[in-house]
């Protein structure tokens, strides 16, 4: 049974940083984990924000510049610095994980992960 632990959420002022961790552990597959993070609030869809994939590192528009995912997939870790954060950032935020995925592969779609975990919440005051 994989499980995904993320830590490194809370309260932060506008301007401010965190970062978000998470380890997978009970992964048994042939292929390393591509990584990555959702985020959700309330009232919407679950939103991509940024994945790791081996060396490839995909990350929304919206938040380029601000977060940077790394992480290593063969220690099943990865992580999230939010820097220049905005009360918009506010949200649920999810890490996911698959085996390593070929180019192409729609890694903006929330179903195409196979492991989820409880989710850390972020708060952005203005």
């Amino acid at each position: 049974q994989v499980q995904l632990v993320e830590s490194g959420g809370g309260l932060v002022q506008a301007g401010g940083s965190l970062r978000l961790s998470c380890t997978a552990s009970g992964y048994t597959g042939t292929y390393y984990l591509a990584m990555g993070w959702f985020r959700q609030t309330p009232g919407k869809e679950r939103e991509f924000v940024a994945v790791l994939n081996g060396n490839d590192r995909y990350t929304l528009d919206s938040v380029k510049g601000r977060f940077t995912i790394s992480g290593a997939n063969v220690k099943n870790t990865v992580y999230l610095q939010m820097n220049s954060l905005k009360p918009e950032d506010t949200a649920v935020y999810y890490c996911v994980a698959m085996p390593l995925f070929s180019r192409g592969y729609d890694y903006l779609r929330a179903t195409s992960y196979n492991y989820w975990g409880q989710g850390t919440q972020v708060t952005v005051s203005s």
